[in-house]
């Protein structure tokens, strides 16, 4: 009885152990992180996704709320945290709500929040819908190609680089920092997401991807946590446009072929050189069929 006692004890301590030792490699729910050789600018993370907000003497340029279907309370937390100058301004890097939800309690602080037209022209094609999210703030300031907002002695620059992840995604750059904010359409080692949704047509997204590398910068700070949570470089944006050259090229065989829309053969494809992307087994597929698309029927 005390040999079953003490094998039980000793599997139930194991167990025990093992959790305790899982729960150690769980990254926090939420992290602020102050960018290395910067005296303001910081990293907001709330599970699988990511804002920068900047301190400044007049005030706080905080970016995407971040917080969809959960309370932005830890982000405004994490800004007081460092600083007790008020939010000025609320950033959006595009309409998808993952990014843009949860602004209210920004607002209710006085928060003004900037936009590009069409997010907001998508925005009110919902509300005329009935479908548009409660907890979204309609922008006060909108955006077309370029907008400089200064606050406190720092610049913060809007850029609208084309359509590509969404027809109204702004890239957000300090110039004194040379550090860009880029959500979503300029992964990280990574594949494109799924069949590279909401865009034109991939040509654009391309190229959008090359007015990206065209800016001046040195450091980019993701929308998602990609490579282990380090910084995007002018490399990785190239390494981008690079991979979907190669994807466009092999869809574009498939299609002179009149097999664009085969599955087994878009399948097929491999790209070797790209095998140690993130996603790269479950995202080449769909990456495939979107320029498919394009070289086969297109759209």
């Amino acid at each position: 009885m005390l040999a079953k006692f003490t094998s039980t004890l000793a599997a139930a301590t194991i167990v025990v152990a093992l959790a305790g030792a899982a729960g150690a490699q769980t990254p926090p729910a939420t992290s602020t992180v102050k960018v290395d050789g910067t005296d303001n600018v910081y990293i907001f993370r709330y599970g699988a996704h990511q804002s920068m907000f900047v301190v400044t003497p007049a005030g706080v340029i905080a970016t995407d709320p971040i917080s969809y279907q959960r309370p932005a309370k830890p982000y405004i937390d994490a800004i007081k945290a460092v600083t007790d100058k008020p939010i000025k301004y609320v950033i959006y890097s595009h309409s998808h709500y993952d990014h843009a939800a949860g602004g209210k309690p920004f607002k209710d602080l006085g928060a003004t929040f900037i936009g590009h037209r069409r997010l907001k022209e998508r925005w009110d094609m919902l509300k005329k819908q009935n479908a548009l999210l409660d907890d979204l703030v309609m922008p006060d300031q909108l955006v077309d190609d370029k907008k400089m907002i200064t606050l406190g002695g720092t610049s913060l620059e809007l850029d609208y680089v084309g359509r590509n992840h969404s027809d109204n995604m702004l890239v957000m750059r300090l110039p004194k920092e040379k550090i860009i904010f880029v959500v979503d359409f300029a992964p990280i080692q990574s594949v494109q997401f799924r069949d590279i949704p909401d865009n034109a047509s991939p040509i654009e997204y391309t190229d959008s991807l090359k007015k990206l590398a065209a800016l001046d910068w040195d450091r980019m700070i993701p929308g998602h946590p990609y490579a282990g949570g380090r910084l995007g470089t002018k490399q990785d944006v190239m390494d981008d446009i690079a991979y979907m050259n190669d994807v466009s090229a092999e869809a574009k065989k498939l299609a002179d072929a009149g097999k664009c829309l085969n599955d087994a053969a878009m399948k097929d494809v491999k790209l070797p050189k790209w095998e140690k992307l993130g996603n790269y087994e479950n995202g080449l597929y769909p990456n495939v069929v979107r320029w498919c698309y394009w070289w086969g029927r297109g759209y």
